[in-house]
């Protein structure tokens, strides 16, 4: 597993998004659009925690072989990986309130990191965990969000 926690790809992310926006102000209807995103995306990554702090199992990302139980309700029927989606969803906030295409850079870069380093060695773990009740979790519920290839 990787040594860097993904909550610092998220703060790198965000001093990439300071560095490469404008330093316009934003309007009241980006100011809404990117609360109401960034409320969501913290609403879905804290209620992933909740679930896996309820299902009596690891958030600890550098370790999915010590899962204990594979959570697939709540936030975790919308996504396989809430928290993830959630720290990108905060950096596409933020990528709103900031302004331009440029802000929008990291926020793709984080997926890219995030789904190679930090995904894919997790799902194989879950899959050796979990077996065919993860393949069939797979099966039903997407990567990222549904309609992105990923």
């Amino acid at each position: 597993m990787p040594a860097v926690p993904p909550p610092a790809y998220a703060v790198a992310g965000l001093v990439a998004q300071h560095l490469l926006a404008d330093n316009g102000r934003a309007g009241p209807v980006r100011k809404v659009a990117a609360g109401a995103v960034a409320a969501a995306s913290a609403a879905l990554a804290v209620g992933s925690i909740r679930r896996f702090r309820a299902g009596g199992t690891t958030v600890e990302p550098f370790h999915p072989e010590r899962a204990s139980a594979l959570v697939t309700s709540g936030p975790n029927a919308l996504t396989r990986n809430p928290m993830y989606v959630g720290m990108a969803g905060l950096l596409a906030a933020h990528a709103l309130v900031r302004g331009g295409w440029l802000p929008a850079v990291p926020v793709a870069a984080f997926v890219a990191v995030i789904d190679q380093t930090q995904i894919r060695p997790e799902e194989a773990a879950l899959r050796a965990l979990f077996g065919q009740e993860y393949d069939e979790y797979c099966a039903r519920v997407p990567r990222w969000l549904t309609g992105l290839p990923l």
